[in-house]
């Protein structure tokens, strides 16, 4: 409660929007226990689920980590994330509500389109998180530790390029390797356990934004062991990414 407290503190429009994906996650989740509407062999309801999490887990995040910054446009940011990454969201769910793909969907032109849209939302979220990362390298920040400083600046550098690891599932319409869109029913991520996965790579590279500073803050508590882990966690990602290329699951 005191995270949650401080959080709004810290940015009260990010924090509501972030609160707004949680709870529509929360409904999501009802749906997906509720309906039996598939698109690629899983509940429709599962993709919103995910990704209202990840949204909310990422507004949260640099609601938190952009207060550092000094002399930096907060209100652009927010409302920049909130109208790209609430669009993203929207029209996800409004797709799950039809029984159709929001993902990889060419067939009209008006579905290419919104497609095309929601790639240009999430680069333009990546290009301008990448910017936060910059500055993050750029200045110095002396009233935090550097250990968490690194974290936060590892952390950014690889959601940035697993991120743009996207572009290898939206350039071949598929995130299978070995197959058409596998999915599995492994927990909510539906990861194939079949062939190779594209989302893992993706998926583990883009929570480094959450998991090295939470690492280095609480546990590592030193600057070498950061980069150490951080380091680590990146081959890790690699190595998923690898692995799915060669048509391999994560998990059989």
């Amino acid at each position: 409660m005191n995270f949650l407290t401080e959080l709004k503190s810290r940015n009260e429009t990010l924090f509501y929007f972030g609160l707004i994906c949680n709870l529509l996650a929360l409904a999501f989740l009802v749906l997906s226990q509720v309906t039996t509407v598939q698109v690629f062999k899983v509940n429709a309801w599962n993709k919103p689920l995910k990704f209202a999490l990840s949204i909310g887990a990422y507004a949260w995040t640099m609601a938190w980590y952009c207060y550092y910054l000094p002399k930096f446009n907060l209100s652009l940011f927010n409302w920049t994330t909130v109208l790209l990454l609430g669009f993203e969201l929207f029209y996800i769910a409004f797709q799950a509500s039809k029984g159709q793909l929001s993902h990889y969907n060419v067939s009209s032109p008006f579905y290419s389109f919104l497609y095309g849209l929601m790639a240009i939302a999430a680069s333009a979220t990546t290009v301008y998180t990448a910017y936060i990362g910059w500055l993050f390298l750029q200045q110095e920040f002396p009233t935090l530790p550097l250990h968490y400083l690194w974290a936060i600046r590892l952390g950014i550098l690889l959601f940035v390029i697993f991120a743009f690891e996207g572009f290898a599932m939206g350039s071949r319409l598929n995130h299978s390797v070995g197959a058409y869109n596998d999915n599995s029913n492994l927990f909510v991520l539906g990861w194939s356990k079949t062939v190779g996965d594209l989302r893992v790579a993706h998926f583990i590279g883009m929570h480094a934004l959450q998991v090295l500073p939470i690492l280095s803050f609480y546990l590592l508590k030193n600057t070498k062991a950061t980069v150490v882990i951080a380091a680590l966690y990146g081959l890790l990602a690699v190595a998923s990414l690898v692995q799915a290329l060669q048509a391999k699951p994560l998990l059989r």
